[in-house]
């Protein structure tokens, strides 16, 4: 079985794939950059008791990360577990995805890559890829199967919570459905502003990016623990695949293993 794990700003996703590349799990923990390679041991050997699996079973890993303070701690408690270290997205890695981009591509996100390899094999190209994590990050993979660019704002609990914490009458809220377009309390014109407001703001660059398209149709799908709220309030049909990540991660890991 396969073991992989892609550490956010916000949180830890960790998935197992059995040899089938079915899903025995998929969880997430905390992103804290002060737990030590024991601590982070000790969580996710919980995690295969929570789910009933075997660590013993699993025969490799692989990370991905853009919080580069967990990486050793993470890489060591991995080699500890499993008797040999996890696989990185990174440098020297083959992911098969042309990235044109000014910048060295190895400045990309190694999750934005996991999805733009994941979402090559599942999609017709072009496609308009949309990340809501902490950041909500838009991407363009054109017809050449290239990774064109993308555009970067803050992700939509990033945005709630600069609202609660800079206004003092606005309150802490959660992510949910709004009950309306019109909100006739605090917490439901929050909840509404940020919901419709943020699912509008997607349709706009969608609709800008499909203005240069030349008439090609993109497939839009959208990933990350945000866009099961945010996308069935888009105008546009966005597919939300909660896999896209893990998926991606098990492909490279084919693409790389001896």
């Amino acid at each position: 079985m396969l073991l992989a794990i892609d550490i956010g700003n916000s949180n830890i996703s960790v998935g197992l794939f059995d040899r089938q590349k079915e899903l025995k799990f998929l969880a997430s923990i905390d992103t804290d950059s002060r737990k030590t390679a024991d601590q982070i041991s000790i969580d996710l050997m919980n995690l295969f008791t929570l789910y009933g699996c075997d660590i013993r079973q699993v025969s490799g890993a692989i990370l991905s990360s853009v919080v580069p303070p967990m990486n050793f701690m993470m890489e060591k408690a991995l080699t500890r577990l499993l008797g040999k270290p996890p696989m990185v997205v990174g440098a020297g890695i083959k992911t098969g995805l042309n990235i044109r981009m000014e910048f060295n591509s190895q400045q990309l996100g190694a999750d934005i890559v996991a999805n733009a390899v994941s979402a090559l094999e599942k999609y017709p190209v072009p496609i308009i890829m949309i990340d809501m994590g902490t950041a909500t990050i838009i991407s363009y993979i054109s017809e050449k199967r290239t990774y064109e660019g993308g555009l970067m704002f803050p992700g939509v609990r990033l945005s709630l919570d600069a609202l609660s914490h800079h206004t003092a009458q606005l309150p802490n809220i959660s992510l949910e459905h709004p009950k309306q377009l019109i909100g006739k309390n605090t917490e439901e014109c929050m909840r509404s502003g940020i919901v419709y407001g943020t699912a509008a703001m997607l349709d706009g660059v969608i609709d800008r990016i499909r203005e240069t398209l030349h008439g090609a149709e993109p497939s839009i799908v959208a990933t990350g623990p945000n866009a099961p709220v945010i996308a069935r309030y888009c105008r546009n049909r966005v597919v939300y695949d909660k896999y896209l990540l893990m998926e991606g991660l098990y492909t490279i890991y084919q693409k790389n293993r001896k």
